[in-house]
């Protein structure tokens, strides 16, 4: 699915646009300086783009977006449809993958799974374990729910990453200092991610722990990005 959006005007909707679109070498700072990047490396963002409706990407048409097809094992074999809607989405000169959720407030942590079907539910259910078992996670710890759209993105970069050997990066954008009381540092972002892998009983180095990129962004800096 391709899902136009409007011209965000606050919180996270509104950072990922304008950061994206406007001043990416900020993105870009931050991924090369915390996840296994080389310096050298040219990011093109492919959503949300101006020119694209500020379009967001999901289910297979975010592959397509990429331009990349899952060889090994299909996308429709792991989760059904109406799977996570990215944030932003980017591609490197060597082919590296960089899937983007962006948050500005920490209540945005907080979710369940909302599937309706019990087919859904199902194939959801048999792939959280698949990843929880990979990560060496008890098989007691429910990932469906409180920090449920942590898991299904991180269980996005497993598929990609080590059941498709694809180079595939999951980059969670944390923004401090948002206009509507968001958290004004990282300090503070970072007390809530500890919670947050505490309660998915996730160890500081997971098998994918180099996979997922903390990017915290300071909106002043957004707002007025160094030339």
């Amino acid at each position: 699915m391709r899902i136009p959006q409007p011209q965000g005007d606050k919180g996270s909707l509104k950072w990922i646009q304008i950061v994206i679109n406007d001043c990416p070498e900020i993105l870009n700072r931050e991924i090369k300086s915390t996840g296994d990047i080389h310096e050298a490396e040219k990011i093109t963002w492919v959503s949300p783009l101006r020119q694209d409706d500020y379009a967001e990407y999901r289910d297979n048409d975010f592959l397509d977006r990429l331009d990349i097809k899952l060889n090994q094992r299909s996308l429709n074999q792991f989760w059904p449809e109406r799977g996570p809607q990215w944030d932003g989405l980017g591609k490197s000169e060597s082919g590296e993958l960089f899937l983007v959720e962006a948050k500005a407030h920490i209540e945005e942590l907080f979710s369940q799974c909302q599937a309706a079907s019990e087919k859904s539910r199902s194939l959801i259910s048999a792939s959280l374990n698949e990843v929880r078992q990979f990560l060496g996670v008890d098989a007691a710890v429910d990932w469906s729910q409180v920090f449920y759209q942590y898991t299904n993105r991180l269980a996005h970069l497993y598929l990609l990453r080590q059941v498709n050997r694809l180079p595939a990066f999951l980059v969670n954008v944390y923004f401090c200092g948002d206009d509507m009381n968001g958290p004004k540092t990282s300090d503070e972002w970072r007390a809530a991610l500890k919670v947050l892998k505490g309660v998915l009983v996730l160890g500081m180095n997971h098998k994918l722990r180099k996979y997922v990129v903390e990017a915290f962004v300071d909106v002043k800096e957004i707002k007025s990005p160094i030339a």
